[in-house]
């Protein structure tokens, strides 16, 4: 019904507004990514239906299919029509998720895994640029912020609804009707997004080349790339060890338990739409150094955290805030250092934030093993200094390549003016090429 409602509202042609059109966009983003997700709180049921060893490897390939969604299918972006290319990946993320319901045997579900995390990070990735090109001027701050509030609620609510219909209906029944709600999405966005010609008349080869040209000379892209690595990294040391804190004493929580106290990362969502408003006023910069600053405070509360709730609470609040407040102003100077081309600038952009969620995960998990909480707050809050420590280099500045000055962060989300603003191709004025 929710569906059928988009498309009665938002298909209607030149009827259509860009803020409409991004909020669309937002419900496929969150629908889609939730499809990542749904396998974390199955996999006990799954290990029933093959084994515990090969199906505790469905999250690892997953992420290995968005990993190299990143850097082969991304900046299809730019070279492709946007409209069949999201919808390809739609169909086959669909077709991937029915594989999965029906896997004979747990290599066939793996392979199906892989495609699912292909497919989906293909789709995601290719959205949240193309929503901040729809988007007016002023308000492409908020519209990618709209982008990653619905990634993040859809991350959230994915537990909890793989959670309660596989207990009732069984994972099978679970992945068939995600299929089916892909689908719709599919020819939900087959309507709403207009047609367009590719932005960069080049070849996948070259394309591939200009986005390791864009990131070699762009040291802002650089920049902005390692401290988005460095807040996703701290993010995932935290997420990666607190269900342990929860499950043992003083807590002794059950998984239900442990899975509501997930919910709490809500407020990620109302930090990405006030740094949303912060960086179309032109403060990304500022904000992003509080941002920081607080992300590491964040860390103080959830070590007083091993032996008090509240603190723990508050000390994630904090982090939510801090981590995704931080990666929407990321995304806003990022991509106002182009006009086109914004696909190449993602996949630079989001490669970097992804291995820095895994290394993360693994620093988290071998500071429990080694120190306990204790060790776990300081690596996160190692973390996060290591971004607050890359932000301080950005606000000196520093010289760009082919000797000209260096471009200032984007005073506004428009493009950054003619010193921020880059050609078409990527690489723009600084001389590199």
């Amino acid at each position: 019904m929710i569906i059928a409602e988009l498309l009665g509202r938002w298909s209607g042609g030149e009827r259509r507004t860009p803020r409409r059109t991004v909020w669309l966009l937002a419900v496929a983003y969150g629908l889609t990514i939730a499809n990542l997700y749904y396998c974390q709180p199955l996999l006990p049921q799954m290990a029933r239906s093959y084994s515990a060893s090969s199906v505790g490897y469905l999250p690892t390939v997953v992420q290995v299919g968005y990993a190299l969604a990143l850097v082969l299918v991304v900046p299809l972006g730019d070279i492709v029509r946007r409209r069949p290319l999201v919808f390809l990946m739609l169909l086959a993320e669909a077709a991937a998720l029915v594989a999965t319901a029906t896997a004979p045997t747990a290599g066939a579900l793996l392979v199906a895994g892989t495609v699912v995390g292909l497919a989906g990070a293909g789709v995601v990735n290719v959205l949240v640029p193309y929503a901040a090109t729809v988007a007016a001027d002023h308000e492409r701050g908020r519209a990618v912020a709209t982008m990653l509030s619905g990634g993040l609620v859809g991350i959230l609510l994915s537990r909890t609804i793989a959670g309660l219909t596989a207990e009732f209906f069984g994972w099978r029944v679970l992945y068939l009707a995600a299929a089916a709600v892909t689908l719709l999405l599919a020819a939900a966005l087959a309507r709403v997004m207009p047609p367009s010609a590719a932005e960069v008349p080049i070849g996948y080869a070259a394309q591939l080349r200009a986005t390791l040209r864009l990131a070699r000379c762009e040291p802002l892209l650089r920049r902005r790339s390692l401290i988005g690595a460095c807040v996703f990294g701290a993010f995932g040391v935290f997420w990666t060890t607190v269900a342990f804190v929860l499950a043992g004493p003083p807590y002794r929580y059950g998984e239900a338990e442990i899975g509501l106290f997930t919910l709490v990362g809500v407020a990620g969502a109302f930090a990405a739409k006030a740094a949303g408003r912060a960086a179309d006023r032109g403060w990304q910069r500022p904000s992003t150094g509080v941002l920081l600053v607080l992300g590491v405070a964040s860390f103080g509360a959830t070590a007083a955290g091993g032996h008090g709730l509240a603190w723990l609470i508050a000390g994630l609040l904090v982090l939510d805030v801090a981590v995704h407040g931080t990666h929407l102003l990321n995304m806003s100077v990022v991509y106002g250092l182009v006009d086109g081309a914004r696909s190449r600038v993602a996949s630079v952009y989001m490669t970097f934030y992804t291995l820095g969620g895994v290394a993360g995960s693994a620093a988290g998990a071998a500071a429990y093993r080694s120190g306990g909480w204790a060790a776990v707050s300081a690596t996160g809050a190692a973390f996060m200094a290591a971004g607050l420590a890359a932000w301080a280099g950005e606000a000196r500045g520093g010289p760009r390549p082919g000797g000209a000055p260096a471009a200032r962060t984007p005073g506004s989300f428009r493009g950054g003016g003619p010193q921020g603003r880059r050609d078409r191709g990527g690489a723009g004025r600084s001389g590199c090429r």
